[in-house]
Parts: C-alpha cells; sequence; structure tokens
C-alpha cells in the first residue's frame, strides 16, 4: 500500500509517498480502505522533530473508509461498512489502515467530514469531561473558531453550559452561529469577558496556546477551573492541567457525534481536501494555522 512518510526532520519537502506491507487487524481492530484522513497539527510538529525522536514514521490518527477486513471478535461492524475512527498506529494517512476504536459514518456525511471528527470531537470531550462542563455554568473557550474550540463550543452547548469564545472579529458571527457569545482575542481579554460575565467564568479552556492562561485562571477564580490542550509549557508554570490523550482518550465522542449531528446540534466543515500526494502541501496550509475548519487528505 502507499503511505505518507518521513525519514529525516525538517520542511514539507521531507514527506514521501512510499510502499509500506498492508496493515492487518488485530483483535477487536478493523481493516479500512482509507477514503480520507485528517490532517492535525500534530503531524507537522512531529515532522520538525518537536514531539516524537522516532525515524521513519508514517503519518495520520484518523480516517475514514470502508471496512475491509475484521479482526478476531469483530462483531459490530461487517465488510463493506464505512466507518471512521481512530489508528492507534499513526499511520492513517495511507490506502489501508487499521482502526483501533472506530464507528459508523454518520448518514448525512461524506469520508471527508468523517474523517475531520475523531481529533477533534475526542480532543474536546476529553477536555470538557476534564473540566466537568454541565449545564447551567460558563465556559470560556480560548482559541473557539478551529476544529478542536467549535467542537468544543457545541459540545458544551449541548451540555447546557452558556459558552464565551475567542476569535477574530472575522469569526464572530460564525461562533455566534454555533451557539456561543464572541470575544476578540488580545489585549483587554479580561474586560471584554467581563462585560459578558462580570462575575467571570465559571471553567476556561484554552485551545490556542496563545499565553493568556494568567488571564483564564483570573476569569475562572484559579488554576484547577482551567484547561490547556495546546500549551504544556504554560501549564507547568501556571499549575493548569494539560489534557493530553495518554491518560485516556474520550473514545465514547465517536459513537455519540452521529446523532447531534443527524438532529443538526454539530457540525464540523472541512476547509480544504487535498489529495494523498499533495500531503507536503496539506502540511504548509496546517503549519501557516489560518484554516477555519479541518485539512483532509483524499485518499483511493
Amino acid at each position: 500500500m502507499k503511505a505518507a512518510r518521513y525519514s529525516r526532520f525538517g520542511g514539507p519537502e521531507v514527506l514521501e509517498i512510499v510502499d509500506l506491507p498492508d496493515p492487518h487487524p488485530g483483535p477487536g481492530e478493523v481493516r479500512v480502505a482509507v477514503r480520507a484522513a485528517g490532517v492535525n497539527a500534530s503531524d507537522w510538529k512531529k515532522r520538525k522533530g518537536l514531539m516524537d525522536e522516532e525515524l521513519p514514521q508514517t503519518l495520520g490518527h484518523e480516517a475514514a473508509g470502508v471496512v475491509d477486513e475484521l479482526g478476531e471478535g469483530v462483531t459490530d461492524v461487517a465488510v463493506g461498512d464505512r466507518v471512521f475512527g481512530f489508528s492507534s498506529e499513526g499511520a492513517a494517512q495511507a490506502e489501508l489502515v487499521v482502526l483501533s476504536h472506530y464507528a459508523p459514518v454518520p448518514p448525512s456525511l461524506d469520508f471527508a467530514g468523517a474523517a475531520a471528527l475523531p481529533a477533534a470531537i475526542e480532543t474536546a470531550t476529553r477536555a470538557l469531561d476534564q473540566l466537568g462542563v454541565g449545564s447551567g455554568g460558563t465556559l470560556l473557550v480560548n482559541g473557539a473558531s478551529g476544529s478542536v474550540g467549535s467542537a468544543a463550543v457545541q459540545l458544551a452547548v449541548v451540555r447546557g453550559a452558556r459558552v464565551i469564545g475567542t476569535a477574530s472579529p472575522a469569526n464572530h458571527e460564525y461562533l455566534r452561529s454555533l451557539g456561543a457569545e464572541p470575544v476578540a482575542y488580545g489585549e483587554g481579554l479580561t474586560e471584554r469577558v467581563r462585560a459578558l460575565a462580570a462575575d467571570g467564568v465559571d471553567l476556561a479552556l484554552d485551545v490556542a496556546g496563545s499565553g493568556v492562561l494568567p488571564e483564564l485562571i483570573g476569569l475562572a477564580g484559579g488554576a484547577a477551573h482551567v484547561i490547556t490542550v495546546a500549551d504544556f509549557a504554560g501549564a507547568q508554570e501556571h499549575g493548569v492541567r494539560f489534557s493530553r490523550g495518554d491518560a485516556g482518550r474520550a473514545v465514547h465522542a465517536l459513537g455519540e457525534i452521529g446523532e447531534l449531528i443527524e438532529s443538526g446540534r454539530f457540525s464540523l466543515p472541512v476547509a480544504q481536501t487535498f489529495p494523498l500526494a499533495e500531503v507536503a502541501e496539506a502540511h504548509r496550509v496546517s503549519e501557516r494555522g489560518r484554516a477555519r475548519g479541518k485539512l483532509v487528505l483524499l485518499v483511493g
């Protein structure tokens, strides 16, 4: 099978499409003929050597496609079913992938739309679970217009929370459409949030990693009420919890999202698609960080 890989760290030019042996599923897993695979910031961070020292390395943790081989004990899907989910091997940007956690593709979505979901909804759900977001409280989401941020906004609204979200003014109408009250980020953030919530907020989630943890701590009444998924150094400095998947993933989000999508309570736009052969260009766009919505590779 063909797969995206790099054998040295560097810019997008180190990415190659190579031939690798076909994978096979273990117990409880399925193999999927990939139709689409999501692109995440972690991909280019790993490619630059910022996260993982292993070489060579394949890419991609989320995919959607058609089941073509079942692992031992799998009874909830059949060969030919459309599914989306996670590759624990980090090898989803390929023609074939083994998914360790998966769910049926929601009927109204195409493969690109389904491949956009796993990382964003799992990250958002995990952070909301860890914060204890529920009905009646006010949540501040810093970086609310990106894929993880917009997922967090919508899932918090479904839980009954009031949501205030930071974004550039160009994205404020988008945040309103998701059910959030928008504020601009940057200097004066605390005052703008307090204009909407005089007593501050109950909880805060930092998705942007833009160095505002002290402000979020002040608005939420202490570091214990703040979680970041993007600012590891700041979390250590300010005593804020850094949410990461190796502490336990919220894979229950995969099976729950379909109902929300079909009932019109959740959507995650695909900003741009690229053929697998153009994975380097997808990395360039991802690294610029300006896409509203998800970047997706199309395979097959």
